[in-house]
């Protein structure tokens, strides 16, 4: 066979075509190693070096754990937990027979009576003063409401029993105390006024019960300002932060990088679980200041009294009223004989400082009114008629009594300019006229004269209403005499009865 034939033989070809496809795989394979790009090579170097951390980085890294060991170690001793029992009564279970619907109240026999119930709870505490032997503690209302029986827990494994000293729902805070010869330091409290979004923030408590007590959680102050809470009367301006609060965290404090209180936490923003998502809210800690002094001297907290229904007025009503873009909140309605009835400040006017301190909305008005003494002589501002003018008045002490007394109400009910979105809701011509009647107080002078929910006012006194400033400037004019609305109410053209102040 010559050389020619060998070449073609089928052997050959087979062994030939696996040769070359070695050698270009060995020559894809070198390109791809010499064509690697530079920071792919620096990563692959940067992998087999090991990571090292400078001075000063591990310097700053340790400065700061020390500061939070300090912290920890400084404010944990004045924390306590409080061991709550609630006691209620409870019908007796006859197999779901409602006894009292058919048979009514139940006997005396021990088969009849109620049973107790007794429920436990638990909460924090912050220790901020002491007298002789007394050691008083600030929490949440909520956390000691209705509760029959109150034991501290101190860090320290003690226990004590001790007895609620004061309570206030508006702002969730109470005061409890116990007596030992035992010493513990009093917290140190903050300024929270100086607090900033960012700034750290450490929460302490006791979460989820006994087994995780006396907790220490970090994170930031996430917002300002916030409202909401427990309560339905809940007036406070919460701190926000990102530090993990859980049940059993309220009352406890929220603690700054100096170890200073700036809150006392009280409750979380969280879904159906329950369990913390970043959403914790404190009180600030100058709400309380003088709640404590208060709580200590008398056992209740006094509020300073105006007399005025606040709301914030809308884009509609503060276009109408030419107070776009102010801060403030709208007196719609002032309680006849209040301080402000007396010193002057009348339905319409919109609040905006107070002894030349920016009142910024309805709950901050509401928070610095209440914040004022009793007897105190304060400045309000107001725009009334597109111009600002100062009014004094004299602030008498608020009670629930007082405030709810709606018969003093006056006019007694809320009106807003006509929108397509409330002709919509009334089923209105789009040419129907007036004001709006959004809401009637039950018992005042606007429900004892007739005026009702959905009525457009059109008229008082005689004299036509074209829009929301001259409503309230008639209101102002008119009130020394006999009043009374025209108005219409569906399609319906009435005259309310007439109202003497």
């Amino acid at each position: 066979m010559n050389f020619i034939q060998k070449l073609s033989s089928k052997n050959l070809l087979v062994f030939n075509l696996v040769l070359i496809g070695v050698i270009f795989g060995f020559s894809l394979a070198f390109l791809s190693f010499t064509c690697i790009s530079p920071k792919a090579a620096s990563i692959a170097r940067a992998q087999e070096t090991p990571v090292t951390v400078s001075e000063s980085d591990l310097a700053a890294a340790v400065g700061l754990q020390n500061a939070f060991n300090g912290v920890a170690a400084n404010v944990l001793p004045s924390v306590v937990e409080l061991k709550t029992v609630s006691v209620r009564q409870v019908a007796p279970n006859l197999n779901g027979i409602p006894w009292e619907f058919f048979f009514g109240p139940r006997d005396s026999t021990p088969e009849g009576r109620s049973q107790e119930r007794r429920t436990q709870g638990l909460g924090s505490g912050i220790i901020v003063r002491k007298k002789d032997s007394t050691y008083y503690v600030l929490t949440n209302n909520h956390v000691v409401e209705d509760t029959t029986e109150i034991r501290v827990a101190t860090r320290d494994g003690k226990e004590y029993p001790a007895e609620l000293v004061g309570k206030d729902d508006r702002k969730d805070l109470a005061m409890i105390s116990f007596k030992t010869n035992d010493y513990y330091p009093l917290a140190v409290l903050g300024d929270s006024d100086t607090v900033r979004v960012g700034d750290w923030a450490i929460a302490m408590g006791n979460p989820l019960g006994e087994q995780f007590s006396f907790s220490v959680t970090m994170g930031i102050v996430s917002a300002l300002g916030r409202t909401g809470g427990p309560g339905q009367n809940n007036i406070n301006d919460f701190i926000q932060t990102d530090a993990p609060i859980n049940q059993g965290n309220s009352g406890g404090p929220l603690v700054n990088i100096r170890g200073e209180i700036i809150g006392i936490n009280t409750w979380i923003a969280s879904n159906s679980s329950g369990g913390s998502v970043g959403l914790g809210f404190a009180i600030p800690i100058n709400n309380a200041k003088r709640s404590i002094d208060e709580f200590i001297s008398s056992g209740v907290v006094s509020y300073g009294w105006l007399g005025v229904s606040l709301t914030d007025p809308g884009r509609e009503a503060a276009a109408a009223l030419g107070i776009e873009g102010k801060r403030g909140a709208l007196a719609t309605q002032v309680f006849l004989g209040s301080p402000a009835d007396k010193g002057g400040i009348c339905p319409g006017d919109f609040i905006t400082h107070v002894d030349k301190k920016e009142a910024r909305d309805v709950n901050a008005l509401t928070r610095m009114v209440g914040d004022l003494k009793p007897g105190d002589n304060a400045t309000f501002t107001v725009i009334r008629d597109g111009a600002s003018r100062d009014i004094q008045v004299r602030i008498e002490t608020r009670t629930d009594a007082v405030a709810s007394d709606s018969k003093k109400l006056w006019p007694g009910f809320l009106v807003m300019p006509l929108t397509d979105d409330l002709r919509e809701q009334l089923n209105l011509d789009k040419d129907a006229k007036g004001l709006c009647v959004v809401r009637v107080e039950s018992n005042s002078p606007a429900d004892i004269i007739g005026m009702r929910q959905g009525d457009l006012v059109t008229a008082l006194n005689g004299e036509n209403v074209g829009d929301l400033r001259a409503f309230y400037r008639l209101l102002r004019e008119k009130t020394s005499s006999e009043l009374w609305f025209g108005f219409t109410r569906s399609g319906t053209t009435l005259e309310s009865l007439k109202f003497k102040k």
